[in-house]
């Protein structure tokens, strides 16, 4: 058996018409300016410089899985390609997303009836493979029938399995910077058998820059976007900022919900407002909203960051914040933004405390560590005979009739300290109060 060919059928027969005349097949500038050598690659000098480790491997073959994960748009199929040209393999891709195990072990049988072609399986998007498939590829990555190159835009200690990572060199791709974007592009502009150079189109460096910014790291759509632009422009014009403004409006946020992507968001929205960075809070919640990100989980993590990160240092954070909870919930987007905005500014710059949160995770540690103490006898229930029979409440101190509501009684039988607070806002206040009621408590007894 050999692999299957990409034009093993005819559309004739599928479709049941005769062939019409052959036109010539689109391909998108982000595949015709795709770089062909190591050499060529942009924008991951931390992987691929000279004295880096993944060049070497290329270079003396010596390597059998290779994890590379990264940002869509900053070359992980390209280096993929690339890698297949360097070590003369015959490249073979699959998407996890189409394809399925019977694929799968069509190609696995294939590479072992021949070894000859030294296969190299790139499958793109491999975290969308579930374990089971993921297992089907270890005895053949083991016993090197294949070398695999998976590409994940996710964190693969979640959704590669751990015998594949142990097997593999894990690489990760940064998102491409602006200057090196910047540079494709106009090599795109200027060449032409790759690129877009018969068009004759020109833009300044402003303008290149600009749409080299807007890609967020991503080539594939910096040249998508060019292609697009100078596509609607007659020939030999010059791009102008308008232009790029034009395309801009409709381009679309990368954020994909209950993944990697939604959850570093939301962690940058708190750590900005746990900052006390009312400007890069609005701008992550911005990205947020903007992103389709439901208001009522943003608001959710608001009444948290409250009591977690506000605290006693201004109570009033916790009643603004189920207000912003409630609005949501009431209005829905797109007016609820307002008061999320609202909101957002206010825990952003409040005082901060995280004494209670401190205090309860003490707490807890003491509890896990120690004998649970009982309930002191003073303490408890003495409603009913039964408890009054026990001795249940018989000591009790009824704080309202001491002065300053302090009796001097204790509320455990052994004391432990486990709040302490913070000189923060309002808990200085608080914080005072508490050290009176403490120090006539110790004078009493």
């Amino acid at each position: 058996m050999t692999l299957r060919e990409q034009n093993e059928f005819e559309f004739d027969d599928l479709l049941g018409e005769k062939a019409s005349p052959a036109t010539p097949r689109y391909i998108p500038l982000a595949i015709k300016m795709r770089p062909r050598t190591l050499f060529e690659i942009v924008g991951q000098e931390h992987i691929l410089g000279p004295k880096c480790l993944l060049p070497k491997l290329i270079k003396s073959g010596t390597f059998s899985s290779i994890i590379l994960c990264g940002t869509p748009g900053c070359g992980k199929t390209t280096l993929a390609e690339v890698i297949a040209n360097e070590t003369k393999s015959k490249f073979v891709k699959i998407n996890a997303v189409l394809s399925n195990v019977s694929e799968l072990r069509e190609i696995l049988v294939a590479s072992r009836r021949h070894p000859e072609q030294n296969i190299l399986l790139f499958i793109d998007e491999i975290h969308r493979f579930n374990k089971a498939q993921q297992d089907l590829l270890l005895p053949d990555v083991e016993n090197a029938n294949i070398r695999l190159i998976g590409a994940t835009t996710h964190n693969p200690g979640f959704y590669v399995i751990s015998p594949l990572l142990s097997r593999s060199h894990l690489f990760k791709l940064n998102p491409i910077n602006v200057e090196a974007i910047a540079k494709i592009l106009k090599q795109a502009l200027l060449n032409e058998e790759h690129g877009i150079g018969l068009m004759k189109c020109y833009a300044s460096d402003n303008v290149v820059a600009s749409i080299a910014t807007l890609s967020n790291g991503d080539m594939r759509w910096a040249l998508n976007a060019l292609e697009t632009i100078v596509a609607s422009l007659p020939i030999g014009s010059e791009i102008k900022a308008d232009d790029v403004e034009n395309f801009s409006v409709e381009r679309a946020l990368r954020y994909d919900a209950d993944e990697d992507e939604h959850y570093d968001t939301i962690s940058a929205y708190i750590k900005s407002m746990r900052g006390c960075d009312p400007d890069a809070a609005i701008f992550w919640l911005t990205k947020m909203l903007d992103s389709g990100e439901d208001p009522r989980f943003i608001a959710r993590r608001m009444v948290i960051f409250a009591s977690e990160d506000i605290g006693l240092a201004d109570s009033r954070a916790l009643s603004l914040a189920i207000a912003c909870f409630e609005a949501c919930e009431k209005i829905g987007m797109p007016e609820c933004a307002i008061n999320l905005a609202h909101v957002t500014v206010f825990l952003a710059t409040a005082p901060k405390s995280n004494s209670t949160y401190l205090a309860l995770s003490r707490c807890r540690t003491y509890m896990a560590q120690n004998e649970l103490q009982s309930v002191p006898l003073w303490l408890r229930d003495g409603h009913g005979k039964a408890n009054k029979r026990e001795g249940n409440q018989k000591d009790y101190k009824y704080s309202h009739d001491y002065a300053y509501n302090v009796s001097g009684q204790y509320y455990m039988e052994r004391p432990k300290k486990f709040w302490y607070p913070k000189d923060s806002g309002c808990e200085k206040q608080i914080a005072e109060r508490a050290k009176f009621c403490e120090d006539l408590r110790n004078q009493i007894n």
